[in-house]
């Protein structure tokens, strides 16, 4: 994949376009995270070149002017509300980000439990901080927010809500994810500010759809088609247009809410500091695209790979089919179909040809493998044995696992684990490999090609098992599948 973005100028960029809006204000910024701050795969994604840790790495550029803030919501935590990629609840997100900022030698100040009315979970997660010492404010439910600006904005409002004590210039509001009430949070702290007499700031740094990007680049796009089931739709700032006469991208719920903001503002400061959402934003990644047409295809290829995962979720009864929808149209918007993932009709040809599972990888260098269902592999085992020996350079009817090592391992799973299916998932097939690499050469060759699976697009005829999708996800390989189960059972 081509490289289309600049890392280090934008780490550079961004963290010094940061300072200068700190020093707008009193010595104190409130900095909403938009996102996600660690492992940031869809901006890797779109934009080749874009390190995953990016937004943290610039954060630790910050680390002595910074403090983290990090935010829940009472009502996510009473609805033990999950993170779906990790698996995990919000509550127990929490404290798995508190031990990662803190592993970066990131000063993370407190928590704060938000929209609270009184919940006993909140109540008990509360004492579970205080326990283990980390300190807890707590924010209210505010009756007619955000429309009710007079009692918002008053003593009874953001004035009920805990004042947060920080310490550090720069304060970083985050979340385990959204709806959880950072916003809120960063202009109950202006309040409270401003009745200290302290003219706080707050600007927010979210990374899509960027700004400075035609309204309809690829790039963008791949925004919505990510955000398809939360219905954000992209949109010329008309705020920004009327100020300044410059057509710049946001997105409808900041458009939205910005006369709310704009009137919070002039309520607390009597002037408001920004013309329009996008004053607000400090994003600069749009500032260090190096090869734009780089961004554009991986983006197009970003688009495929949401529809294929979209299509994936409804047919399991994850999401509606208006999302569907949606990113069809974005397909069309975008000028690119199906067949435009090269990876796609290669699966597809293969399994017709054999009537069984089958499936393909697109290797850095272009080379598509594929790999068939056999009596010993299922097909994503196959595939993955193929790649590894292509990249190795070792013949494909070369054994790195002797049929013998195999067969005791189907035995173990049907005759004393109870499944149906005797052929090796992925995860099995890579324990045989390594066991082998002890004494087999090409076995352990093999093995040491696994990092250059990273970044890798494959394609699967069907949808595959939690094992073999997790398996596929560590290797950091980007799957899609065909929306088809591989049997006609009605559970899977």
């Amino acid at each position: 994949m081509k490289i289309g973005f600049d890392n280090d100028a934008y780490l550079k960029m961004q963290s010094e376009h940061i300072k200068e809006r700190i020093s707008h204000f009193d010595n104190k910024l409130y900095l909403e995270f938009g996102g996600k701050l660690f492992d940031d795969y869809h901006a890797s994604r779109v934009l080749p070149g874009f390190a995953p840790d990016s937004k943290l790495r610039m954060l630790m550029q910050l680390a002595d002017q910074a403090e983290i803030v990090i935010v829940i919501s009472a009502a996510d935590i009473e609805k033990n509300k999950m993170r779906s990629d990790l698996g995990i609840t919000y509550d127990e997100d929490v404290l798995r980000l508190m031990d990662l900022f803190r592993s970066k030698g990131l000063y993370v100040g407190s928590v704060v439990i938000t929209q609270y009315s009184g919940q006993y979970s909140a109540d008990i997660f509360r004492e579970k901080l205080t326990r283990l010492g980390i300190r807890v404010y707590t924010h209210y439910v505010i009756e007619g927010y955000p429309s009710n600006i007079p009692l918002i904005v008053s003593d009874e409002g953001y004035g009920k809500n805990d004042y947060i004590e920080t310490t550090r210039p720069l304060v970083v509001i985050t979340a385990p994810g959204p709806g959880s009430g950072k916003m809120a949070t960063c202009l109950s702290q202006l309040y409270h500010e401003h009745k200290r007499g302290i003219r706080a700031g707050y600007a927010k740094f979210e990374t899509f759809p960027i700004w400075n990007l035609p309204l309809k680049h690829p790039v963008n796009l791949a925004y919505e088609a990510a955000t398809a089931d939360l219905n954000d739709v992209n949109m010329i700032d008309p705020f920004h247009l009327e100020a300044y006469g410059i057509a710049t991208v946001n997105y409808n719920r900041d458009v939205e809410i910005f006369p709310v903001l704009n009137a919070i503002f002039e309520r607390i400061f009597q002037k408001s500091p920004y013309k329009s959402p996008t004053d607000m934003g400090v994003n600069m990644a749009g500032n260090c695209i190096i090869d734009d047409e780089a961004c554009k295809e991986a983006s197009r290829q970003e688009i495929i790979r949401r529809y294929y995962n979209t299509r994936n979720d409804f047919l399991e009864g994850k999401l509606a089919q208006s999302c569907i929808y949606k990113i069809e149209l974005l397909m069309k918007q975008a000028g690119i179909t199906p067949q435009d993932r090269l990876v796609v009709p290669a699966a597809l040809e293969l399994a017709e040809k054999t009537g069984a599972p089958a499936a393909a990888i697109q290797l850095a260098d272009g080379t598509i493998i594929t790999g068939k269902t056999s009596d010993l592999l299922g097909a994503s085992a196959g595939l993955l044995l193929n790649a590894l020996k292509d990249l190795a350079g070792i013949a494909h009817e070369t054994h790195v696992i002797s049929p013998s090592a195999i067969e005791p391992i189907q035995d173990l799973k049907t005759d004393y684990l109870g499944s149906r299916n005797p052929r090796l998932h992925t995860d099995e097939v890579l324990i045989a490999l390594s066991i082998s690499a002890a004494n087999n050469p090409d076995a352990k060759k093999a093995m040491e090609q696994l990092p250059k699976l990273r970044g890798c697009e494959v394609h699967t005829s069907v949808m595959l098992s939690d094992v073999d999708r997790k398996i596929f996800k560590k290797l950091g390989v980007n799957l899609t599948c065909e929306p088809k189960y591989e049997s006609s059972n009605l559970y899977h």
